[in-house]
């Protein structure tokens, strides 16, 4: 059983070592692919039609879709984030979801093959999309309300909750990418255990648990990071 985060290779950048994870390698292999399937989506639809068919009539529903649920989160005002969330939610829910496909995967260095562990099974990928809203939020905040507006903020009601509400604002990002991080990796480990049982006691039951801990809870928990993400961001500009 093994469910750590494996080291691929080690680049040495001005006398630093960095460190190449198998959740880096699982990133940019599901940023390659969205890549390829949006240029290819691009060239489909580079000539839209005037009465939506096939690709263009998914696309459109998916685009409306998404421009309904930011509106409905963030007020008609946050129409302009759709497209950035929009993003940001089908590059969660792939990575969610990543944990079905079958693909290259590391151990000690070694390249071998089975299911591709999800990269938001690791709290540094999810941390690091929480730290996006985070600076969103400070951002906006200051943008919309002026740098004198947002630290008076943190001041409100009293002065004396001050330290409160700077814990409240960096605990933000520490509770989005744990929320996303625990639920996905509790499930790698639930999945993990079970797939050591004995071969009789996996018939048919892994479809069940796949769907349960892959699907249903990828989709959800990838809908409540966004939900709150746009929450916030929503919340600093008002």
């Amino acid at each position: 059983m093994d469910i750590g985060i494996h080291h691929v290779k080690t680049i040495k950048i001005f006398g630093f070592d960095l460190w190449i994870t198998e959740s880096m390698v699982n990133v940019w292999l599901i940023g390659l692919v969205l890549i390829v399937i949006a240029l290819i989506v691009r060239r489909t639809i580079l000539k839209p039609k005037k009465v939506p068919a096939g690709v263009q009539n998914v696309i459109e529903w998916i685009v409306e879709l998404l421009d309904n649920f930011t509106v409905s989160t963030m007020g008609e005002n946050g129409r302009k984030f759709s497209s950035f969330y929009g993003c940001m939610f089908i590059f969660i829910l792939i990575c969610n979801l990543s944990g079905l496909l079958l693909g290259p995967n590391f151990n000690n260095g070694k390249l071998g093959f089975g299911f591709l562990r999800p990269p938001t099974a690791d709290a540094s990928v999810t941390f690091a999309l929480s730290l996006i809203t985070f600076f969103m939020v400070q951002g906006y905040g200051i943008k919309v309300k002026g740098v004198g507006k947002w630290a008076k903020g943190l001041t409100e009601p009293l002065w004396p909750m001050t330290p409160l509400n700077i814990i409240g604002e960096l605990a933000n990002p520490v509770s989005l990418s744990f929320r996303l991080f625990g639920n996905i990796l509790g499930g790698t480990i639930i999945m993990t255990l079970y797939y050591n049982l004995p071969w009789f006691a996996l018939i048919g039951v892994p479809t069940a648990l796949h769907g349960y801990f892959d699907v249903f809870a990828g989709v959800l928990q990838a809908f409540i990071f966004v939900m709150l993400s746009m929450t916030f961001v929503s919340s600093a500009m008002e």
